[in-house]
């Protein structure tokens, strides 16, 4: 099953006009993640992030009530 997982944007970087990557921190970790489907992403925003590619904005609230579940499903530590 494919999951994308929420995250929050800690840095940007502009690589080029069409190709921006940023620092998404997942809990305790940081990943580089391609923000190039997310053109209006700022720092501090929560994305949901499937395969490296920032797909979509939520709102934190939405991003907490996922991590809830993993944890209660104990999926956080197979991320």
């Amino acid at each position: 099953m494919c999951l994308a997982i929420p995250g929050k944007v800690v840095s940007i970087s502009a690589e080029g006009p069409d190709f921006r990557t940023g620092m998404v921190q997942f809990g305790g970790i940081s990943k580089t993640v391609n923000l190039s489907y997310v053109p209006r992403v700022k720092i501090g925003d929560y994305v949901m992030v499937h395969v490296g590619f920032a797909i979509s904005i939520v709102e934190e609230k939405e991003a907490q009530e996922v991590f809830t579940y993993l944890e209660e499903m104990q999926e956080l530590k197979e991320l």
